[in-house]
């Protein structure tokens, strides 16, 4: 290849990678620069070196307490949506036109109202008037405490992230060749066998992708923590939230902001290596 078609890609990966690294490089790297800066209530920020909010957040129960519950409620929003998205790709992906297209679109349609709206309306829902809590007073279970609580949060956030767990899944179950499941159900094997010994191994890129995607983005979810989470039930968002335009302390937000970035990328890498390692295992 002469030097010119070697440098083709180059030349024509060249934007792409200048507006990868103006909106996304540039702002990490200014955030981490000011999360090293000094914060003094009287004067702002300065521009000296400090570690000292790194070493609050490593040294205060606090913080761990936030971190936990972040991790912990995107954990289990990510689990939620696998149990439930899975299956329903599957039966998506076994319907025929025009109900698989219909449905196809229900499943994308809350993709195309705000998340601040979906976020009031569970609050409607899920509040001390709402129908929620009016169906349990009518089967005798009584008024419940829903919103502002964990659950709260739960539940919209797996109403928000379904469809990035469906999509994935149903684009792998596109690539299988249902011979593939015929011939193993020709052969005697059962329905379950079929589908653990043929079907999941083949649809686990999907699943890995749509794992890493929700969690990702329930890590790091801000506006349904702070609408039905309230002032007490904190999150790692709505804690950076506040130190930048609460405390007006931007450096201790910044710190905040790239431990959680950091701490989401350990997860998420561990993730994906485990669950390659058994993909890779499972298909010899």
């Amino acid at each position: 290849m002469s030097r010119s078609g070697s440098a083709t890609p180059w030349a024509l990966s060249a934007p792409a990678v200048l507006l990868f690294s103006c909106l996304l490089l540039v702002p990490l790297a200014l955030t981490a620069v000011l999360s090293f800066n000094v914060f003094d209530h009287a004067t702002g920020v300065k521009n000296e070196f400090t570690l000292a909010h790194y070493v609050a957040v490593f040294t205060d129960e606090y913080y761990y307490g936030i971190f936990w519950r972040t991790f912990w409620i995107a954990g289990v929003t990510t689990l939620i949506c696998l149990v439930i998205g899975a299956p329903e790709a599957y039966v998506l992906s076994r319907m025929g036109n025009p109900w698989r297209s219909i449905f196809l679109l229900v499943v994308l349609a809350p993709l195309l109202v705000s998340v601040v709206v979906r976020a009031f309306g569970w609050s409607m829902l899920l509040g001390p008037q709402g129908v929620v809590n009016h169906a349990l007073q009518v089967v005798g279970l009584g008024p419940v405490r829903i919103l502002y609580t964990e659950a709260a949060v739960i539940i919209a956030l797996v109403h928000v992230m379904l469809p990035f767990m469906v999509i994935p899944v149903w684009t792998s179950l596109q690539k299988l060749d249902p011979g593939v499941e015929n011939a193993a159900l020709s052969l005697s094997a059962s329905h379950f066998t079929t589908l653990r010994r043929i079907v999941l191994p083949q649809v686990m890129p999907g699943i890995l992708s749509g794992s890493l995607i929700v969690f990702g983005l329930s890590a790091s979810a801000f506006a349904i923590p702070g609408l039905l989470g309230g002032r007490r039930l904190k999150m790692v968002s709505t804690v950076v939230y506040d130190e930048y335009l609460h405390e007006l302390n931007w450096p201790l937000g910044a710190a905040l902001a790239l431990i959680l970035l950091l701490a989401n990328l350990v997860v998420m890498l561990s993730y994906n290596r485990v669950l390659e390692g058994r993909y890779k295992k499972a298909m010899g």
